[in-house]
Parts: C-alpha cells; sequence; structure tokens
C-alpha cells in the first residue's frame, strides 16, 4: 500500500502504528537489517500471530513491505520502507572495529558493499562468501571502477578465513544468511536481490544503489563520534 508521508493523514498513519511498543520494537529490530516474521517473533519473545497482526498494521502504514527469499522461497522477510526511515533512529552498535561483508560466493554484493563502506566511512571492512568463488564477477568489477571504488577482482575469501570474534558480521544475501547457522553468524541481514541472476548492467547498478543506501542508514549507527 502506497502512503503519502507528506499528507496529514498519511503522517498520522505512520505514528499511530508506531504508538504501540511491541510495534516500535518491530522497527527498531528492522531498522539496520531484514528480517523475517518467524525470526522478529524468537528476537522479540512475541508469539507469531500477535507479530502477524503488527506486521499487518505497520505494512498497512507503509512502514513496512514483504520480500520472498531468493533461497528458500518458502520464507519472506520483511523490510523497511525507505520513504519512512528518514524518520527513524537506528540503535547504535557500539564496540564495532571492523565490518565483514558476506554473500555466498563473495563475487559481487558482499565485495561491493565492503568497497562503499571503506570509501564512505574510511572505517575498516572486509568481504567473505560461504562458497567463494574463484574471482569477482566482471560486472561488479565494472560497477566499482564506474563509482570510484576500490576492489580487487581476485581477492575472494572463505568466511572460515576472515571473520574474527569482533567483527560486525552483514549477510548480503538470503542464502548465505540461512546457511550460516554455526559459530559464525551474522549480526544483520540484508536481503540485497543477487544481480548475477540477471547478469546485466542494470542489475548490478540497482545492487549497488540498494547497498549504498543501506551503508548510508547503518554508518550513523557505528562510527564514532556521531553527533546522533
Amino acid at each position: 500500500m502506497e502512503v503519502e508521508l507528506s499528507s496529514l493523514a498519511g503522517r498520522a498513519r505512520v505514528h499511530a502504528a508506531l504508538g504501540d511498543p511491541a510495534r516500535l520494537a518491530i522497527v527498531d529490530a528492522l531498522t539496520l537489517g531484514d528480517a523475517s516474521p518467524g525470526e522478529i517473533a524468537h528476537r522479540l519473545d512475541m508469539p507469531t500471530n500477535l507479530v502477524a497482526h503488527h506486521v499487518k498494521v505497520l505494512t498497512h502504514a507503509g512502514l513496512v513491505t514483504k520480500v520472498r527469499s531468493e533461497g528458500d522461497r518458502r520464507r519472506t522477510y520483511l523490510q523497511l520502507r525507505p520513504d519512512t526511515l528518514a524518520a527513524l533512529t537506528a540503535p547504535r552498535l557500539s564496540g564495532v572495529d571492523r565490518v565483514v561483508f558476506v554473500c555466498t560466493h563473495n563475487s559481487a554484493r558482499s565485495q561491493l558493499a565492503a568497497a562503499l563502506w571503506r570509501n564512505r566511512t574510511r572505517g575498516a571492512a572486509t568481504s567473505a562468501g560461504t562458497k567463494p568463488a574463484a574471482r569477482v564477477h566482471p560486472r561488479a568489477v565494472a560497477v566499482a571502477h564506474r563509482h570510484r571504488l576500490d576492489l580487487d577482482p581476485a581477492g575472494t575469501a572463505h568466511v572460515t578465513d576472515v571473520v574474527r570474534s569482533d567483527d560486525l558480521v552483514i549477510a548480503v544475501c538470503d542464502n548465505a544468511h540461512e546457511a550460516m547457522t554455526g559459530p559464525i553468524r551474522p549480526r544483520l541481514h540484508w536481503s540485497v536481490p543477487d544481480p548475477v541472476r540477471l547478469d546485466t548492467d542494470e542489475a548490478f547498478e540497482s545492487a549497488y544503489a540498494d547497498l549504498a543506501d543501506r551503508v548510508a542508514r547503518l554508518a550513523p549507527a557505528v562510527l564514532p563520534g556521531d553527533p546522533r
């Protein structure tokens, strides 16, 4: 449902949806990453039927949308609507020295996310894969070049060789998020569509834009000295 946030009625609907503590907790949980309704229920210790009710209200208010998993097609993930995020304040994540972005093959999304983080924040970041490819996808290299990002075409790695205990691990694909069930688990999940599936310049540019927006949202919650 499209909600006109500039109208009084649209703004009132958003404020009314956020007036319930349970719904505000769901929005807080989704501010920095996506999650399935079941994951939200587990994280907030809330019955699944109650989560479904609150998600319906948040969706009606234009705060939340659902996307189908590219991994397990039976799953859906909840995402905050980008046009509402300006009014929301993400919780701060303390003690983050390095960010590690993870996707399946470490050939596109995770590489671009790490390059974006280093470029936009000057902070420490790297990437890895659960099943790393031999090289970075050529279209990812081309996108990085167009946007003046530093990206090593041969620099792929496995998560077990990269992730340290004090890293902030972010899964930037559904398959990696669902596969990482062992001791290394992502703290955040970004459900970014796989550009390799379409293998077009437009798909890679879309993935880049999605990641750039998410990096911009996360940075104030991580970087020290932010005035927020």
